[in-house]
């Protein structure tokens, strides 16, 4: 009876052991486009088998994964709004600012192209051309990267959206585009989802010239002086895991065989974002 209690403690120890020892999982923020093109699903299974660091992905427009990394809800971020990631870092939220990746917005609509936005010089005049026909535009409308970048554009151009003819979906990137898609509509999208939606859309890409387009990724890792609960050993494992050359290279390439194009570009020398 004593052998089998001593065993049955035994096994209790060493499995508090083993829990005690279990590394913590990192949460990671990030925009939606990083889980609607699939990039996260193809790179974070390798980091979980190198390291048996288990990552919980909350992906959300940029707008909210920068008020989850506020509040200290998540260990690092992952996201597309330059201006609002500098802001982030004065702030003093994060530790850390590398520039991971970028791609460009396009403007989408109908193949028919109401508006005329092929012939136009710049995005500006691209959003004064579905104003002034009062073609339907529908916006994501839930403070996203995208939606951010959108903004910008309607105050380049120096519109103010409004009336039946502009629409917030208050959705993700690939709902806006089905609804854009239902509507006959304009709308602004991350190259990389449209690419993977494309196959269910009649939406054609009508512009996507100019530097007012270009989508930069910023990654953040969370400051433990601001949020001393969060996990910053298990991020700044995962940056480190993110900028290798391995996984920049299989960033660069990701989408290629099925789309004839990468979904996203790495910059020659990864660096720490300004």
């Amino acid at each position: 009876m004593r052998s089998t209690r001593l065993v049955t403690l035994l096994l209790i120890l060493a499995c508090a052991g083993s829990a005690l020892a279990a590394p913590r999982p990192v949460t990671l923020a990030t925009t939606t486009s990083t889980h609607d093109t699939g990039l996260l699903d193809y790179l974070v299974p390798e980091f979980e088998r190198r390291t048996g660091i288990d990552v919980k992905v909350i992906a959300v427009g940029t707008g909210q994964a920068l008020e989850i990394g506020r509040r200290g809800d998540a260990d690092l971020v992952l996201v597309h709004a330059p201006d609002l990631e500098r802001q982030f870092m004065r702030e003093g939220h994060a530790s850390g600012h590398w520039r991971l990746m970028y791609n460009h917005f396009v403007i989408v609509g109908p193949t028919d192209d109401p508006a005329g936005l092929r012939s136009t010089p710049t995005p500006a005049a691209a959003m004064n051309r579905i104003a002034d026909a009062r073609a339907a535009f529908v916006s994501r409308g839930d403070e996203s990267g995208t939606h951010h970048r959108e903004t910008m554009l309607w105050k380049a151009a120096r519109i103010k959206p409004e009336g039946n003819w502009y629409v917030e979906a208050g959705s993700g990137m690939a709902a806006t585009l089905r609804i854009a898609d239902e509507k006959d509509a304009y709308t602004l999208s991350d190259i990389g989802t449209y690419l993977v939606q494309k196959g269910n859309l009649r939406l054609a890409v009508l512009y996507e010239k100019g530097n007012e387009l270009l989508n930069p990724y910023g990654l953040m890792a969370i400051s433990p002086r601001t949020h001393p609960s969060i996990n910053h050993s298990g991020a700044m494992r995962l940056v480190h895991y993110f900028l290798a050359p391995e996984t920049l290279k299989r960033i660069g390439s990701f989408g290629a065989d099925r789309f004839g194009r990468s979904l996203f570009r790495i910059y020659k020398r990864p660096a720490p974002a300004r």
